[in-house]
C-alpha cells in the first residue's frame, strides 16, 4: 500500500483549512515550508515540519 505524508495546517494554525497531501514528502515539506511563510508569516525548518505537523497516513 502506498503512503502518504499529510501536512493539516489546523494543528499549527487554529483559523486555517489548508492541507497538503502527496505521496512526496519532500513536496509535501515544501509545500507546507511556503504556505506557513507565505500566509502565516512563520518560518519552520523542514525537521520541525516533519516532527511536529506532518502525519503518514
Amino acid at each position: 500500500m502506498t503512503r502518504a505524508h499529510r501536512l493539516d495546517c489546523e494543528k499549527a494554525a487554529a483559523d486555517c483549512r489548508f492541507i497538503i497531501q502527496s505521496e512526496d514528502e519532500d513536496e509535501t515539506v515544501e509545500l507546507a515550508r511556503n504556505h506557513m511563510r507565505e500566509v502565516h508569516g512563520q518560518e519552520y525548518t523542514d525537521d520541525d515540519l516533519r516532527r511536529e505537523h506532518m502525519q503518514t497516513v
